[in-house]
């Protein structure tokens, strides 16, 4: 017995020493996938806290952890609101990193660790929401009267999904119906995902109009200058068919989540990408494609500060989107495909502005002709827009007819983000629908029914 006894304890000892030595060897040399989901976790964590307010415990749970790969579960976080910092790692001291709050451009990652590199950069703050009782789009208040119809429909839990966070409907340039998740309101900022790419397509028409870029611009990068990739345009990249190589694929450590979770430059990964094929020829949706165009307008304007005011001063500010924060990589560049944070209503604004065709307030915040430009067809792909806009709502699959069969008029068009963000504008009944939420697409909502009630309900009786 005392033999068996001696046995075990040592073989215990094995496995206690073999444990330690495992995880000394991940804290030296961790996996590319933990580092990803050490950024994401921290990321997102940093953002819905120290942008909208929310308890990081609770946003490291719903948001990151609920939704995702079970690995999540395994992140420990830590975060400092005196700071500006949410530091995370897998149990704790495996593939550590931070991110960062800076004034006026939310959180960015450190992936190689250079906090104060991420900590050099600035811009003008988001005011926030307005605190004026005028009207909405002038101010925040909303006149809901007359309309229960469309708040028994925004009520109907099967129409609003599964994890819905707001919705707002407009029309007639007037909010007439909003509903919003419990620990959600009209003030808190939400994540738009992929909408970014829209406003980051809106941003880039704002330089196309006052002659700074032209949309058959070439030659856009000196690291391009020597090969086919100097033939791609500005028009090529707005219409994803740059013809770049990149990985769309969120399951793994793909372009994508390598871009957003690892690369302290992403604009610079994404230029580093080879030819796939000649461009201008082949869609692929690519958000990689997006934070190149950022980094692309934003040289256009030559100074960095310039730059990276430039949201701010000529389109949030025009719009009165005061709780718009558009963030930065570690280098400057906006993640122009993945990350505005604005309230729904401020959503709302946004998509209320490309209905009027760029019009706002007696102004033109956009040409008339580049606002109907973002949602013209493709050449490489009709159901996608010329200015990063889908011509049919999520999961239709460029099936045309989709939407019309679904009971939405065949002049609308979307902005669209991942787990569920949509905006719809609709011309003829003079309308905007925006729906927010964390709706992961194995739950297969589609926010069609949702419009085409709203829209049967807002039709003349």
């Amino acid at each position: 017995m005392q033999t068996f006894g001696k046995w075990l304890g040592r073989l215990l000892m094995l496995i206690v020493v073999g444990l330690a030595a495992g995880y000394l060897y991940l804290v030296m040399s961790p996996p590319e996938l933990l580092r990803v989901g050490a950024g994401y976790s921290a990321k997102i964590t940093c953002s819905a806290a120290l942008i909208a307010g929310r308890d990081p415990a609770q946003v490291l749970e719903r948001d990151v952890q609920a939704p995702g790969n079970p690995l999540l579960k395994g992140y420990a976080l830590a975060t400092d609101r005196a700071q500006g910092l949410v530091h995370s790692g897998f149990l704790r001291f495996i593939a550590p990193v931070d991110a960062v709050l800076r004034p006026g451009l939310g959180c960015a990652l450190a992936p190689d660790g250079k906090d104060a590199r991420v900590r050099d950069q600035t811009a003008p703050p988001a005011p926030g929401p307005s605190t004026s009782t005028a009207l909405w789009p002038a101010g925040e208040g909303v006149d809901l009267s007359g309309h229960d119809a469309l708040a028994a429909i925004l009520a109907d839990d099967q129409l609003a999904g599964p994890g819905m966070r707001g919705i707002v409907v407009v029309q007639n340039g007037r909010i007439v119906a909003e509903r919003y998740a419990p620990g959600f309101d009209a003030s808190t900022p939400q994540l738009g995902w992929s909408m970014t790419k829209t406003v980051t397509a809106a941003l880039v028409g704002t330089l196309v109009d006052s002659g700074k870029l032209q949309m058959d611009q070439d030659h856009l990068l000196p690291q391009w200058a020597a090969d086919d990739r100097a033939k791609i345009t500005v028009a090529d990249l707005m219409s994803m068919s740059s013809g770049l190589h990149f990985n769309e694929d969120y399951g793994d450590v793909s372009d994508v989540t390598r871009m957003l979770f690892l690369e302290p430059d992403m604009a610079g990964f994404v230029a580093s990408q080879a030819l796939d094929h000649p461009p201008g020829t082949h869609y692929s949706y690519s958000t990689g494609t997006a934070v190149l165009m950022s980094r692309i307008w934003q040289n256009a304007l030559g100074d960095t500060a310039t730059a990276l005011a430039w949201p701010r001063k000529a389109l949030f500010d025009p719009l009165g989107m005061g709780s718009a924060v558009l963030e930065t990589d570690e280098a400057g560049t906006f993640v122009g495909g993945s990350y505005l944070y604005a309230t729904p209503r401020d959503w709302a604004r946004f998509g209320l502005m490309l209905l009027q065709d760029g019009a706002w307030d007696g102004q033109q915040v956009l040409s008339p002709e580049f606002a109907r430009l973002m949602h013209t067809p493709s050449k490489a792909e009709p159901g996608y827009g010329q200015g990063m806009m889908w011509m049919d709502g999520p999961s239709s699959g460029f099936t045309p007819g989709a939407d019309v069969a679904a009971g939405i008029p065949d002049d609308a068009y979307w902005m669209e983000g991942h787990d569920g963000q949509t905006v719809t504008i609709i011309p003829s009944a003079n309308a905007v629908v925006v729906r927010m939420g964390l709706t992961p697409g194995r739950l297969d909502y589609k926010p069609q029914p949702l419009v085409a009630a709203i829209l049967k309900a807002l039709a003349p009786s």
